[in-house]
């Protein structure tokens, strides 16, 4: 049973109140370039804040993986983001700085055509939809103040957005500079509690499982490549594309995105260690989603308790708002497309408004109706990465180019196989089918497809 002290409920409520003061009091230029990137001016510091602190929405997510698989976790949700990340500084981000866009639609439209860039800002509203990080949210309000799921919903939409939908990116920046500090405070607090009262890591280490303490634990080689499949998902994140298109110049976005690897690194250091903690201290937690919440109420006290609770919600919120601002922008700028070829700036950015308040209720409807972040996720990400994925790397690689017409049939076919893919595991249960993973079948599709329309342009050449 989760119990909170006033003083607990004090903090946690002023971090509320502080968010949405920093929010509503960030004033922003009217203009395009101001209101959706703070007219590309944002320097390095601010940069690596923002960056940093809106990689870990799925921070429950976290805490019941480390618990149930130990620093395997690190393995598969770690190291190869770092990897695509390092790899995304290099070969992306100064390229997609130089490019002066505003999302990743406008610059597919631009290589590849209309017709393949209406597919695309599809695929990415729903990539981006804010669903899982409300969820999580509204699961933590409901722990503390043990209010009803679709209330607690419609609290962690408007603690997300309503600076969002006055402010603009500015807002999102600013305040995530304020999570930012929130999220690493709480985290260093309950690691050095916990070596204080549960012990060193060298007796934690002799009260874990043996798999617990190792890099791969009972991962599979082919389940290794799925997740290191997944985490190609950097390349076309829509968060990255953005905060390289606000930076100062082409070498803040580069740096700041090697820098946040590192505090990246530090994070998830403080993150698997709680997780460990908590499999060490409670081995038998009946819901491992709640492992960092659980663990929370064994090792804190009243104060500390309501910090790491601040923690949690920073870590959540700060993804959740940027997700709602890139729905909004993904609405205004590329799905608008579908039935308006030119758009003035003060309608765009009251479209943008809409889109943010339409994209809050349908991530409040869809969160309500599945209740189950690691599903919305899997088969969201499964379903819509596949198609975009190797068309984003043409866009800025010349050689790695193909057709429209063939971009088009790539982005459709690789999205179908996919989503036929999760719907055939649904109606056949059967091992193979089930061990093939739904990402796995549209990622080959879309290869296949990419590769005949390399071959072709060279034989024309």
């Amino acid at each position: 049973m989760v119990s909170f002290s006033y003083l607990d409920v004090i903090i946690i409520l002023s971090f509320f109140l502080i968010l949405l003061i920093i929010g509503l009091l960030t004033k922003t230029d009217k203009s395009e370039a101001g209101f959706f990137l703070s007219n590309r001016k944002v320097g390095l510091l601010l940069f690596i804040f923002t960056n940093v602190s809106t990689w870990y929405g799925g921070i429950l997510g976290i805490g019941e993986f480390t618990y149930n698989y130990g620093i395997s976790s690190w393995t598969t949700q770690g190291l190869p983001y770092y990897i695509f990340a390092i790899l995304f500084a290099f070969l992306f981000a100064g390229k997609i700085r130089n490019a002066s866009l505003f999302t990743i639609p406008e610059k597919i439209e631009t290589v590849y055509g209309r017709k393949t860039a209406i597919v695309s800002s599809v695929l990415i509203f729903i990539l981006v939809s804010p669903a899982p990080y409300l969820l999580m949210v509204a699961s933590i309000i409901q722990l503390v103040f043990k209010l009803d799921l679709f209330v607690s919903l419609i609290i962690a939409a408007l603690l997300s957005s309503v600076y969002l939908i006055r402010s603009g990116y500015k807002s999102d920046l600013y305040t995530d500079v304020f999570q930012f500090f929130v999220m690493f405070i709480g985290f260093i607090v309950i690691v050095i509690i916990s070596l204080s009262k549960i012990g060193s890591y060298e007796q934690i280490t002799s009260l874990l499982p043996k798999e617990h303490l190792s890099l791969t634990g009972n991962i599979t080689t082919f389940q290794l490549i799925v997740w290191f499949l997944i985490a190609l998902w950097t390349f076309a994140d829509p968060g990255f594309h953005q905060r390289c298109y606000s930076a100062k110049n082409s070498s803040t976005a580069k740096y700041g995105i090697l820098i946040s690897v590192l505090l990246w690194l530090l994070f998830d250091f403080l993150t698997t260690s709680t997780g460990l903690f908590a499999k060490a201290a409670l081995p038998d937690i009946t819901n491992p989603v709640f492992a960092f919440p659980v663990y929370a109420e064994t090792v804190l006290d009243s104060g500390t308790k309501g910090l790491f609770y601040a923690a949690l919600f920073a870590t959540i919120l700060s993804t959740s708002n940027s997700f709602l601002f890139l729905s909004g922008t993904t609405f205004s700028r590329d799905l608008t497309k579908i039935f308006y070829i030119n758009i003035e700036q003060k309608k765009i950015i009251q479209l943008t408004r809409i889109g943010i308040i339409l994209s809050a209720i349908i991530a409040i409807l869809l969160a309500y109706s599945i209740q189950s972040v690691i599903q919305i996720w899997f088969t969201v990400g499964s379903i819509c990465i596949p198609g975009i994925i190797l068309l984003i790397g043409g866009a800025y690689y010349e050689g790695f180019r193909i057709k429209g017409n063939l971009a088009s049939f790539e982005i459709v076919a690789a999205t179908a196989a996919s989503l036929i893919w999760v719907i055939i595991q649904k109606i056949y249960v059967n091992e193979l089918i089930a061990t093939i993973e739904p990402m796995i079948i549209g990622f080959s599709v879309g290869l296949i497809i990419h590769i005949y329309g390399l071959m072709k342009m060279r034989l024309h050449k």
